[in-house]
């Protein structure tokens, strides 16, 4: 009888773990499938795809190469995969060199990125639209139409002239992030040791009221930490980190958010948008790209050196760069955890951070792999909402309200 009785307890048990077992793969394909639903039903706004210079770099003539806007193997972004993966609304980037700080141009060079833009969507008035506001996005995702938003990455063509942000604002930019990896005439960069204004120069203090006035979001990513809490001082408005990820995961990297900075900005009112590129989310894969990064120097100074080169082939295969979605979905927990649900969204850096993006984010069509392991891990379609746009828009919209006061 014992051993009847155990026999069935068994019997029990193996059926409880199997029934688990198929519920919890039932589930997984239930959220994938909701993943991809709610990609169509919320508009997804990226704060930073960087395809306007990608462009540029690639010798870009609309008249001529209008079809690799449509579908293209090259980069991260075309209309088909954007398409796919549910894109609304990408902030172009109008990425400015550093280097166009010590030769000049900077202001031309914005100038010539934000009219390829602007002749991308007339030129398929179907397909894409401008958009200067949150109100005209939505007004382009009612008519499926994909938003081209502009953000400028350096403030370097603000020269030396606070007009020129009104300028850039009636030109269609939305946000700034006040320097790249160089210190500017506006601030301190995060890569840059020179810290030659310890925070924001006598100008940038001028600046950030000016964005203030004007209506223009201040995006604090690339900024150093002084310069972070001294805009944070200064500005009236809630700011951004257009595409940044979170210290935590990878200590020292001054380029990404300490929890302090999160939580301040969050008080603020503020939004992270998480970096998706590799070395931005794992410390390992930072590891991987430091030590590779030093042989390639060493190579570089000694191309004669082929034990070096075919070292760095090896190790490459051996060690890949690439993190995956489940970790980038942790920088999303832990913003969560630090400052809540109301202050993190996107901000890929697709085709701004090389070959570097995580497995099953490689490209604009992946955003609902990235749903689909929020949705694994509890989070509701309010939250998802909130992700995908609507904390950004909340900024977006508060920018713009104190500017017309």
């Amino acid at each position: 009888m014992r051993i009847f009785t155990l026999l069935i307890s068994i019997f029990l048990v193996s059926c409880e773990s199997k029934t688990k077992t198929e519920s919890s793969a039932s589930q997984k394909v239930d959220n994938a499938q909701l993943a991809k639903e709610l990609s169509k039903k919320f508009i997804i706004l990226d704060g930073h795809v960087d395809l306007p210079y990608r462009l540029k770099e690639s010798g870009f003539n609309i008249n001529t190469d209008k079809d690799e806007i449509i579908k293209t193997d090259n980069g991260n972004f075309d209309y088909e995969r954007a398409v796919a993966g549910g894109l609304n609304a990408p902030f172009m980037s109008i990425y400015i060199p550093p280097s166009y700080q010590i030769t000049g141009g900077a202001k031309k060079l914005a100038d010539s990125l934000i009219n390829m833009v602007k002749s991308i969507t007339t030129t398929f008035p179907d397909k894409f639209a401008m958009a200067h506001t949150a109100s005209d996005v939505e007004a382009n995702f009612s008519d499926n139409k994909i938003s081209f938003p502009m953000g400028m990455e350096n403030g370097a063509p603000i020269e030396n002239d606070l007009s020129n942000i009104a300028y850039f604002n009636d030109q269609g930019i939305s946000y700034i992030t006040l320097t790249h990896s160089k210190d500017n005439q506006i601030c301190d960069s995060s890569y840059d040791t020179t810290r030659t204004w310890n925070g924001l120069s006598p100008f940038g203090h001028e600046v950030i009221q000016e964005m203030n006035k004007v209506g223009i979001m201040i995006d604090v990513s690339h900024i150093s930490d002084s310069t972070f809490y001294q805009v944070m001082q200064l500005s009236e408005a809630p700011v951004i980190a257009s595409h940044s990820s979170c210290r935590h995961f990878t200590p020292g990297f001054e380029r990404n958010m300490s929890d302090d900075m999160i939580k301040l900005m969050a008080e603020k009112d503020g939004v992270i948008q998480i970096n998706f590129g590799s070395t931005f989310l794992d410390e390992r894969s930072r590891e991987v790209w430091n030590h590779i990064k030093s042989y390639r120097e060493s190579v570089d100074a000694n191309p004669a050196d082929t034990a070096s080169q075919n070292y760095i082939t090896r190790y490459i295969a051996d060690n890949p760069i690439f993190t995956d979605v489940k970790k980038a979905a942790d920088h999303f927990d832990h913003v969560v955890k630090v400052a809540g649900i109301d202050h993190v969204g996107i901000g890929s850096d697709y085709d701004g951070v090389g070959d570097s993006l995580p497995v099953g984010l490689k490209d604009v069509s992946t955003y609902p792999n990235l749903i689909e392991e929020l949705l694994n891990r509890g989070y509701t379609e309010e939250d998802i909402e909130k992700i995908c746009y609507k904390n950004v828009f909340r900024v977006w919209k508060k920018v713009d309200e104190i500017a017309s006061m």
